[in-house]
């Protein structure tokens, strides 16, 4: 990622979470807001409907007391007291009452609990009103609310009873208000809230006993769940009613529980809120932040592009001069000015490429110095132990010639002989050091490592079990699907070859040889482990340095030839050993290796005992 890319995405990450960070919180104060408003709302239309339940039980209870207190109540409590009074000449009284006194509800009750007149209900007549006759101090308890059977059915009331006594005789009043839309109608609300009453009447929930103020609500059956909640358990609860998939259609209603003498659940007044309000203010506040982003992303384009022509440019700069150098050519150079830190930067870039060069070529002095010295010492130390035989033998054959010794034609084969071994053993060190200098580049085609390790095991399989020579015993765990690799296969069969002649060199005494491959990472594994003497940490540490062995015989280029054979595919090769256990090669491979050849570090793995 360039660093225009990672100043625009930092520059809007920030943007964004700050805008993020303010919309929610304004979103989040906002609807605390407005359920602090609805809830004083609701609290304020349950006090209102407190109040108006409060007055007109208070009217009701006066209407009834002033119906008992009437000269015509008592004349009917006095004559209903005589012995085998007519009570049919009252039957029809309760409704001119009721009117008069402007009452929904009323009832006049023989001492028995026998009804003598019923507005509401005028062939209840002679029927019986039991609860009326039992014990209570009825101006004590005021208005109540209760269930009442009228004609059009049961009906929710607000009922006051009084009592004129005659003698031992009670005539009872009862009246009242019903308890529906009217009262619905009567309460004021604000624009975004009503009200609703569920008249408990029916065992089960019925749609037709959810009023409004203008009768039956609509979608009734939406609050059974709600007035199952308050059957369970008769207390002020508040629930949200989702009427479509909008969120704004969502109303909060606050349910009141309203109960009679004996506590039972006789209605429930909801309090319903809109949510419309909220959610389209909310919706307004997600659109205004959205509006500052796409602000903000001009702003931070235009932030971005100012950024890349004094920042970015210099930088790039200075990272194309840098890759220049990476590549070879030490001789490239930024032009970047001012007085700035990335001006700065430039000259002491500069300055360090300029030094560079001076001191690669002192480098590289040095170093030919030093490869010419170490092969010069190298090629006296091989070729000193051939020398010395050739020196000796010519000596005694030059001596046996001026002794004219009779025995000059058997020093003369003899000496010959050893001449020519000695040369032998010269061309043979001349060639693996020339085979080292001219080590081919990969030839690359699809190779099965398995294969090469099944062929190279195949061909040592007669020294490993040697008449007169401790067996070594092969040991194979080659992956089932690894999988195939671009690799040289000669190279590779070369470098898989010395290092189980290295693995045998090691176990003079016999043992096991085992080779392993495996595949991960998109790379395949070999791995190759004897059983021999292993090797001092110092001995692990030299080991691929060429023309170093710790062997008596071999020139010590059969491991600096697998280095570079693994480095030249890509890969890499680490040892790990541990005295009188053994030693395990480890070669790593690419399955496509680079288009160029690599040179990669050597790894060297030590046990925890040997750190």
């Amino acid at each position: 990622m360039t660093f225009r890319t990672r100043l625009f995405v930092n520059f809007m990450l920030a943007l964004l979470l700050s805008v993020g960070l303010i919309a929610a919180g304004v979103t989040v104060v906002t609807r605390r807001a407005f359920d602090e408003m609805n809830r004083e709302h609701s609290d304020a239309l349950l006090a209102q409907f407190q109040r108006e339940y409060a007055r007109r039980g208070s009217q009701v209870v006066e209407s009834v007391k002033g119906i008992a207190d009437a000269e015509s109540t008592v004349r009917m409590a006095i004559d209903l007291s005589r012995p085998n009074a007519d009570v049919s000449v009252y039957v029809n009284d309760a409704h001119g009452v009721s009117k008069s006194h402007q009452l929904d509800l009323l009832d006049f009750v023989n001492n028995d609990g026998t009804i003598i007149s019923s507005q509401e209900s005028p062939a209840r007549f002679n029927y019986k009103m039991e609860w009326v006759t039992k014990p209570e101090d009825w101006p004590a308890r005021g208005a109540f609310l209760t269930k009442l059977d009228t004609e059009a059915g049961p009906a929710l009331a607000l009922l006051s009873v009084a009592t004129v006594r005659v003698g031992d005789r009670d005539l009872y009043v009862v009246g009242g208000e019903r308890l529906g839309k009217e009262f619905l109608a009567s309460l004021v609300l604000p624009s975004n809230m009503r009200a609703l009453l569920y008249l408990n009447l029916d065992p089960e929930f019925q749609d037709a006993n959810l009023l409004d103020a203008n009768g039956p609500a609509p979608d009734a059956d939406r609050f059974a769940p709600l007035v199952a909640k308050e059957r369970a358990a008769p207390v002020e609860q508040s629930s949200e009613i989702r009427w479509s998939i909008d969120p704004a259609s969502a109303e909060m209603f606050h349910a009141l529980p309203l109960q009679g003498r004996a506590k039972e659940l006789l209605g429930v007044l909801f309090v319903g809120s809109s949510q419309r309000a909220v959610v389209s203010l909310e919706r307004r506040i997600r659109w205004l932040a959205l509006g500052v982003v796409a602000v903000g992303l001009l702003f931070g384009l235009m932030l971005s592009w100012w950024g890349a022509a004094r920042v970015t440019r210099p930088v790039q700069k200075l990272a194309e001069g840098a890759q220049e150098v990476a590549d070879g050519n030490w001789s490239a150079r930024v032009n970047v000015r001012g007085r700035d830190e990335v001006g700065q930067l430039a000259t002491s870039f500069n300055k360090m490429t300029e030094q560079l060069v001076e001191q690669r070529d002192k480098l590289v002095q040095v170093e030919r110095v030093a490869a010419w010295r170490e092969l010069a010492r190298r090629l006296a130390h091989e070729l000193k132990n051939p020398l010395f035989p050739l020196q000796t033998t010519v000596e005694n054959l030059r001596k046996a010639r001026e002794q004219n010794s009779g025995q000059f034609e058997e020093v003369f084969q003899e000496s010959t002989g050893i001449l020519l071994a000695e040369i032998e053993n010269l061309k043979v060190i001349v060639g693996r050091f020339s085979d080292f200098a001219k080590m081919p580049q990969p030839e690359l085609s699809t190779v099965n490592l398995n294969e090469i390790v099944r062929t190279v095991v195949k061909l040592f399989e007669g020294q490993f079990s040697a008449v007169g020579r401790p067996a070594i015993t092969p040991e194979l765990h080659l992956e089932d699907d690894l999988p195939l690799i671009q690799a040289d296969a000669t190279l590779l069969h070369r470098a898989v070859e010395n290092l189980v002649l290295n693995a045998m060199d090691a176990m003079p005494a016999g043992g096991v040889l085992m080779l392993r491959t495996a595949h991960k990472d998109g790379e395949v594994t070999l791995e190759i482990s004897d059983t021999g003497a292993g090797l001092t940490p110092e001995e692990s540490e030299r080991l691929f340095t060429p023309y170093y062995t710790t062997k008596q015989h071999g020139t010590g280029l059969g491991l600096a030839i697998v280095q570079a054979v693994v480095a030249d595919h890509g890969g890499r090769i680490s040892v790990e050993s541990e005295t009188g256990v053994g030693t395990s090669f480890h070669i790593d491979l690419p399955i496509k290796p680079p288009h160029k050849a690599q040179t990669f570090p050597i790894v060297f793995e030590k046990k925890e005992d040997e750190a």
